[in-house]
């Protein structure tokens, strides 16, 4: 995915990853890549893809657990509506 100069990074990523978990390819109670992976990825510093972690973290669509990892919420929020 190729970023867009002019929206923020942080809120790209997150929604990128917003749509792979609503599309199943992170199911619930996956383990999802940290920051330094996402960074990688996305061809950003770990701290962009760490507070798009803490966006989707905030929204309650991903559980932290200090020293295992970002894991997919179980159950799912429900989308915001359109």
């Amino acid at each position: 995915m190729e970023l867009d100069p002019t929206r923020p990074a942080w809120s790209q990523i997150a929604a990128e990853v917003e749509r792979r978990i609503r599309s199943g390819s992170y199911p619930p109670r996956s383990r999802l890549p940290g920051a330094v992976p996402l960074s990688n990825e996305f061809g950003v510093v770990p701290s962009t893809a760490a507070k798009a972690m803490s966006d989707l973290k905030r929204r309650g669509l991903v559980t932290a657990s200090p020293g295992w990892g970002t894991f997919v919420a179980d159950p799912l929020p429900s989308p915001p509506p359109p």
